[in-house]
């Protein structure tokens, strides 16, 4: 293997232009810490194949291994002087003579990692990309330069293969890709490897060397592993501080890693990093990154025909990417935010549709262009500002909160009203159930089981078109009782009936929906503000909505007791059916996010969040006819009570 030594004689090439480089180190100096670095990664893989129990199996192999060394020591000592290059001199000395005596293969790749994070720690050479690699265009130049030879899946069985001496590698090969930085294979692709059969890539740029590197060391890696990588990079914060960075992944070795947190773990936690970088950035910029990545997915499936898989993904972008950010985007730029949403609708149309391929490609160029913008907006900052912050947690609680609170405020006020304070203790306990199940749900979704963006918007829609169903019904009682004769009477001999059998659960089951609906995004939205740092504006923040709610109900409550009781069912009846219909068209917007409903837009119609109204025909037109009902039965009760009606 000869063809190595040029390739780390010439890897200063991808010290400066492929990756990252420290300013306080010159040209050469990095150059030579690169190699350096290259040689001891080689050295720590390939010793084994040169030596076994002290004996050496293969001798030009071994020849090969003692002369990397002595270029590994000469590099070092082309460093900087310094106490470091001092001791760093000494350790390749004794990983040269540990080679000369024929040591083990496990005690040699101990001598030349250990000699290789020192060299880093020394040296600063950074080594990854500038951010996450393309996976869609790592898989895309795969298929284009590397397939014919390595085969379509990895596993080195191209229809080139035959005859090629030596063979293709395996990149399926677990032992192997053990046992490989994705550092080592960037290098490989960037320089080829002279006298075999495996060229240059160098023509290709930095980034796209990166997503060919990212793809092929994580085809060893299966997705069951990778999913199983995710749940323990939630939740374990130890593997985020071995791994911080792009840097420290690209210089991950899975065996070593295995050393450290066993070898599922290791092989797991690698799976996953491997296939989604982008989980190395601030939590904005992984949302933002995972966002495009799934456009690209989507807008390659479309080109190949794939359509279903297409929409799935452009679908998975925005309810598993963008929306996880739009918490901290809205309080920066609402504009943006709403031309994003805008955007990437427009991407699922236009693949719904069936438009050309052209035309889909160039919608998801826009909505990528706007996420772009986001990003940098978001990561402008380190952390989130802390005015940003309170803000931003003070209008969710109150976006989130002021619907179902007037919901269980209007059944608290209806039984003080009636004298069935007894029942209270349903309706409260409803709510406080539904607290504790939205705080159950995140943790489950956190920790245990992915819940799927969709998942979320088609239980938040179909939740809320429920609630709507039931507030109707609601409305429509309480309008009518407010035209009842001897309201006291009605109550002492029909309701204290009702009420002890079923509408006691009922009113439970009313007040879990209408929180429960709420309380899951709302903690999601916690989350992702928590995670930008500001955590004392954070909790300022959700402390001042905490009270505004409060003085809402008690201003609601103290109100309600004052009404004689026809206005007091009027005016619930008023709240429950306006309530209805917002609900009602917060519900069939979720279900468009979701893709459960079609989205036909209303265009030059404003959004407007607070009473549900989406421009599109799908909600304009359920809204409508949540009006006509209530419309209607509210103009037949009065028909019936034509006195009352006119009082």
């Amino acid at each position: 293997m000869k063809a190595i030594l040029s390739l780390v004689l010439l890897v200063s090439a991808l010290a400066v232009g492929g990756a990252r480089a420290d300013d306080t180190l010159s040209p050469e100096h990095r150059q030579s810490a690169a190699a350096a670095w290259q040689l001891l990664d080689y050295l720590a893989v390939d010793y084994g194949g040169a030596v076994r129990d002290g004996v050496v199996i293969d001798a030009g192999e071994y020849a090969e291994m003692v002369e990397f060394a002595g270029l590994a020591r000469e590099r070092i000592a082309a460093l900087p002087a310094g106490p470091a290059r001092e001791a760093l001199i000494a350790d390749a000395e004794a990983l040269a003579a540990a080679i000369g005596r024929k040591a083990s293969p496990a005690e040699v790749s101990r001598l030349a990692r250990a000699l290789a994070d020192g060299l880093l720690a020394a040296y600063p050479v950074a080594l990854a990309p500038s951010g996450p690699p393309d996976a869609a265009r790592g898989a895309a130049l795969y298929s284009e330069n590397c397939a014919s030879c390595h085969g379509a899946e990895g596993r080195g069985d191209g229809p080139l293969a035959a005859g090629m001496e030596p063979p293709p590698v395996d990149f399926t090969d677990a032992s192997r890709a053990r046992e490989r930085s994705l550092y080592a294979l960037y290098s490989v692709i960037s320089r080829g490897l002279d006298g075999t059969p495996m060229p240059s890539f160098s023509h290709l740029a930095p980034e796209d060397r990166w997503a060919l590197a990212f793809h092929v060391g994580g085809l060893a890696f299966s997705a069951e592993e990778a999913e199983k990588g995710a749940r323990l990079w939630r939740e374990r914060a130890e593997l985020r501080d071995m791994i911080p960075d792009l840097d420290a992944l690209v210089k991950s070795v899975p065996a070593l890693l295995a050393e450290t947190i066993g070898a599922e773990d290791a092989q797991a936690v690698t799976a996953w990093l491997r296939h989604h970088p982008e989980a190395l950035l601030p939590p904005a910029a992984a949302s933002l990154a995972r966002a495009s990545t799934l456009l690209d997915e989507a807008r390659t499936a479309y080109e190949s025909g794939r359509i279903a898989e297409a929409r799935q993904q452009a679908l998975a972008a925005y309810l598993d990417g963008f929306e996880l950010v739009e918490p901290a985007l809205k309080v920066r730029d609402p504009a943006l935010m709403r031309r994003i949403e805008a955007a990437m609708a427009a991407v699922r149309r236009a693949i719904t549709d069936g438009v050309p391929a052209a035309e889909v490609a160039t919608r998801i160029d826009e909505a990528q262009a706007l996420i772009n913008s986001a990003a940098r907006l978001l990561g402008s900052q380190e952390k989130a500002s802390a005015v940003a912050s309170f803000v931003g947690a003070l209008t969710i609680l109150l976006r989130e909160g002021v619907e179902a609170l007037l919901v269980v405020v209007a059944m608290i006020a209806f039984l003080a009203k009636s004298g069935r304070r007894r029942l209270l203790a349903y309706v409260h306990g409803g709510w406080i159930a539904a607290l504790v199940a939205g705080g159950a749900t995140w943790a489950v979704a956190t920790h245990l089981v992915a819940i799927s963006g969709a998942g979320r918007e088609l239980s938040e829609g179909v939740g809320g078109l429920l609630a709507a169903v039931i507030l109707v019904s609601v409305g429509i009682w309480m309008h009518g009782k407010s035209h009842a004769e001897a309201w006291q009477e009605y109550i002492s001999r029909t309701m204290t009936r009702a009420l002890s059998r079923k509408s006691a659960w009922f009113l439970f089951f009313l007040s879990f929906l209408v929180v429960y609906r709420e309380a899951f995004e709302t903690i999601l939205f916690y989350a992702a503000l928590w995670s930008e740092g500001a955590h004392q504006a954070v909790a300022g923040g959700a402390g001042a909505g905490a009270l505004a709610l409060v003085v809402i109900a008690w201003a609601f409550l103290r109100y309600s007791r004052r009404l004689p009781i026809r206005q007091f069912f009027l005016l619930s009846a008023w709240l429950m059916a306006i309530l209805a219909v917002v609900l009602a068209g917060k519900g069939v917007a979720a279900l468009q996010e979701a893709g459960w409903i079609g989205a036909l837009p209303l265009a030059h119609l404003p959004r407007i969040d607070v009473i549900g109204f989406y421009p599109t025909w799908q909600g304009v037109a359920v809204q409508l006819l949540t009006i006509l009902v209530l419309l209607l039965a509210f103009h037949l009760q009065g028909r019936r009570h034509p006195a009352r009606a006119a009082g």
